[in-house]
């Protein structure tokens, strides 16, 4: 499970991170890059803490 939650982490981060970049982006055409790719990541850390989840049930 520690792979899971290592890569729930690194997801977390860099879904921040690209909020940040999002926030202090002055050209329109990167905001929204990465605005897209901070969704696409939190995206894939709901889907990682659903997977330790199932397998903490299981």
């Amino acid at each position: 499970m520690t792979e899971l939650q290592d890569r729930l982490e690194r997801f977390e981060t860099l879904t921040a991170e690209c909020e940040l970049i999002t926030k202090l982006a002055t050209d329109s055409a990167k905001r929204e890059f990465y605005l897209k790719l901070s969704e696409q990541y939190r995206k894939l850390a709901v889907d990682t803490r659903q997977a330790i989840a199932t397998r903490a049930a299981a």
